[in-house]
């Protein structure tokens, strides 16, 4: 099965209104940009976008929020949008904030088949409201229904023509647990090598996962905070 498309544009073909994606990254770490950047091109819109943030104004999803393509967003830390916040002030942006941790196993979860989960994080506070409470050891839990996404959109260092993927530093982040929870995962990587070429023992996600592959251009991989010590 050949996996390699040619550009963002092609590799987002089926993807339309009111569909559900998953968004990898961490902050503005390790974003499938080009994706993005074709989403918006695409104008689709009434998307459900699980990632752990929202981009930030002018970059990122902030760029499809700004569009007006994001019906709800599913997400740990959207602190650092202002748009995000307008649309989520005057009601027309529809927002799950989930605890980090949790967020992580809900999606961990989804790709492995396990379709929901206890845990002790957001007990009494809203996020528990309407939620199903058991006790364990005489503690109690709430339990949290696994994710999915029609398509998972990660972005990867280094791939194979097999699709096996390879992340560098923190950009791993959100990327593989959500390569493995959607039905179609989509990976924009700045290299693809020959199969043999990565050490099996470095691979994080294995070409299984992986529907579509494209060589993405042009990443800026900002800094989200530059903090330097003074001389």
């Amino acid at each position: 099965m050949n996996k390699i498309v040619a550009n963002a544009e092609e590799a987002i073909q089926g993807i339309t209104d009111g569909m559900t994606l998953m968004l990898g990254g961490f902050g503005l770490c390790g974003i499938p940009e080009n994706c993005i950047a074709a989403l918006v091109k695409a104008g689709v819109k009434n998307l459900t976008c699980i990632s752990n943030n929202a981009g930030v104004d002018g970059f990122g999803i902030g760029l499809m929020l700004e569009q007006h393509q994001v019906k709800k967003m599913m997400s740990s830390y959207v602190g650092e949008n202002a748009e995000f916040e307008r649309q989520l002030l005057s009601g027309e942006l529809e927002v799950d904030l989930i605890p980090q941790g949790t967020l992580a196993e809900r999606i961990r979860a989804g790709g492995a088949g396990i379709p929901a989960f206890y845990t002790a994080t957001g007990y009494g506070t809203e996020v528990a409201e309407g939620k199903e409470v058991k006790h364990f050891d005489g503690r109690p839990y709430i339990m949290e229904h696994a994710l999915k996404a029609d398509f998972a959109l990660v972005k990867a260092w280094k791939a194979d023509t097999y699709g096996n993927l390879i992340f560098k530093g923190t950009a791993q982040n959100f990327n593989p647990m959500m390569a493995r929870a959607g039905k179609i995962t989509i990976a924009e990587v700045e290299e693809i090598v020959e199969p043999g070429e990565i050490a099996p023992d470095a691979i994080k996600v294995p070409g299984i996962y992986v529907q579509r592959l494209f060589k993405g251009v042009n990443y800026e991989k900002r800094i989200e905070q530059r903090t330097v010590r003074s001389n």
